[in-house]
């Protein structure tokens, strides 16, 4: 199993299959309407080196997730090299403890070994409140190609639901890695 990070309280590791019901079954706790599938899909994707999936583990257990997708197909960056940071979500009995931001450094970390960029999408609805300020405090900038819904960049007044689908794109420079 592949560690990025651990100070004896936190720990940041690469995902192992049964990580999949754990996050199902805290997002359905949520009354969230998750997929197994997806989860299932994300430690496929990781086998396979099409994305890095990082378990976030606190006291040691199982906290959060993110991860970095290195070939994304959608958004402003799409076919351009440059990976996408996608699903970060911290339990909410854990918040505010620096996982996070603890996932976020791991997934910058690696992201650097592929780019000198990094990007992401954050939803515009107030529940993705404290993830918008803690991209912007991390050096996040908007890219400037608007609203997308669906995958799909949004036309001017275009009719679209405020729900996840609706997302805003960001990106980072990122430090070269040394050798």
């Amino acid at each position: 199993m592949n560690i990025f990070f651990s100070d004896g309280e936190i720990t940041i590791r690469g995902m192992e299959k049964e990580d999949a019901q754990v996050l199902y079954d805290t997002y359905a706790s949520y009354g969230w309407h998750p997929r197994m599938e997806t989860y299932t899909q994300y430690y496929l994707e990781q086998c396979r080196n099409e994305r890095i999936v990082f378990i976030a583990e606190y006291r040691g257990a199982v906290a959060g997730i993110c991860t970095l997708v290195l070939r994304p197909a959608e958004g402003p960056w799409a076919g351009c090299g440059i990976p996408e940071i996608q699903d970060l979500c911290v339990f909410f009995h854990v918040h505010r403890r620096g996982i996070g931001t603890r996932l976020m450094d791991a997934a910058e970390r690696e992201a650097a070994k592929y780019a000198r960029q990094v990007y992401l999408a954050v939803g515009v609805h107030s529940g993705y409140g404290p993830a918008q300020r803690m991209y912007v405090k991390r050096g996040y900038n908007f890219d400037g190609s608007g609203v997308w819904y669906k995958g799909k960049q949004l036309e001017q007044y275009a009719p679209c639901v405020n729900d996840d689908d609706l997302l805003l794109f960001m990106s980072k420079e990122l430090p070269r890695q040394a050798l």
